[in-house]
């Protein structure tokens, strides 16, 4: 089969497409054709080397798939059959032709949608997800504030926040970013190169701050967060865009706060653990999806790149270019 790869670590230009042997689905796995996966921030960290797939997993790239069933390995409780739409989160191997994916892992695509709609789904709407309410216990009308409102996770956060019937609250970069995060439903928005989000941020809370904030940054924002942070508050960190050092008294600020900071990164996580934010996910968000539904979810797509042009796409994104996500699709 056909799969991205590459053989040393580096910029884009070192990606190419690969023939190499198709999986064979194990004990309760399912062997799935792919038609589309989608690009992730730690797709481009692992093809820089900085970011290792867990111990077992695939080393292709990809972090989502959707496709079809094609085969069913042993043990295998006759969940999926051949032929079934199907979308994954994947600990990696997502951007080839063929992947396996344990059969608890797998949801159902909505009747209405393409794969290439699905395939933005997984990585992005799993996180927010987990993060929204596994790590940060989301309430009713608490204020959460995103970072990277324009990115897949921050967009589809934003939905979730509002099917959970509380306020999102968005940083982007540029006003284009802004306009499409409060099109997903976004309060308010402020750009962060331009104004002190922090400052904003509490006067829209009338000086009484966020009841959580979602952090992709790290490192540079710890102090404008903290200013931001409500009483009691939880700072969860997914990410750390830039860097992770910090320097001044975070503990004393937090400590003033009664503050909680909590980290996630979703790709390490055990089966089990993942099994059951997959099960929580199906249950009460993907209902939502579908053609009808109200509120509607909906995963904006920002453009589709064949698999041969997969260091184009690398660029886009590292460049911060996209709105939404870059789609990959495989082969017909």
């Amino acid at each position: 089969m056909l799969a991205a790869y590459f053989d040393c670590p580096g910029g884009p230009e070192n990606l190419y497409v690969k023939e190499v042997m198709k999986p064979h689905p194990g004990e309760g796995e399912v062997l799935v054709k792919v038609s589309a996966s989608a690009l992730n921030r730690a797709d481009l960290l692992q093809r820089r080397g900085k970011y290792l797939p867990p111990k077992g997993a695939s080393e292709i790239l990809g972090l989502e798939a959707a496709g079809s069933v094609i085969g069913l390995g042993p043990g295998c409780r006759g969940w999926w059959k051949p032929g079934d739409a199907v979308m994954a989160l994947l600990s990696g191997g997502g951007q080839a032709e063929y992947v396996t994916v344990p059969e608890g892992h797998l949801m159902p695509i909505p009747s209405d949608m393409t794969f290439i709609q699905a395939a933005a789904i997984p990585e992005a709407w799993l996180t927010a997800f987990q993060l929204l309410h596994f790590v940060g216990k989301i309430q009713k009308g608490e204020r959460v504030l995103i970072h990277a409102g324009a990115s897949g996770v921050g967009l589809a956060a934003i939905q979730l926040v509002r099917l959970a019937k509380a306020i999102p609250i968005v940083t982007a970069g540029t006003q284009e970013k802004l306009k499409a995060a409060e099109k997903a439903g976004a309060a308010v928005g402020f750009n962060y190169k331009t104004e002190d989000f922090s400052e904003k941020v509490l006067a829209f809370t009338q000086g009484s701050g966020v009841e959580m904030i979602l952090d992709c940054v790290g490192g540079s924002y710890w102090e404008k967060n903290l200013s931001c942070l409500g009483m009691d508050g939880r700072w969860i960190i997914y990410g750390l865009l830039s860097g992770g050092e910090v320097h001044g008294d975070l503990l004393a600020r937090l400590l003033a706060r009664r503050g909680s900071i909590h980290t996630s990164l979703l790709r390490s996580r055990d089966k089990e653990a993942s099994k059951g934010h997959h099960n929580a996910f199906r249950e009460e968000a993907l209902p939502y999806f579908s053609e009808g539904a109200s509120p509607r979810l909906q995963p904006l797509v920002d453009s589709v790149y064949p698999l041969q042009e997969l260091a184009e796409a690398h660029r886009v994104m590292e460049e911060n270019r996209n709105i939404g996500k870059i789609i990959i699709e495989m082969p017909a």
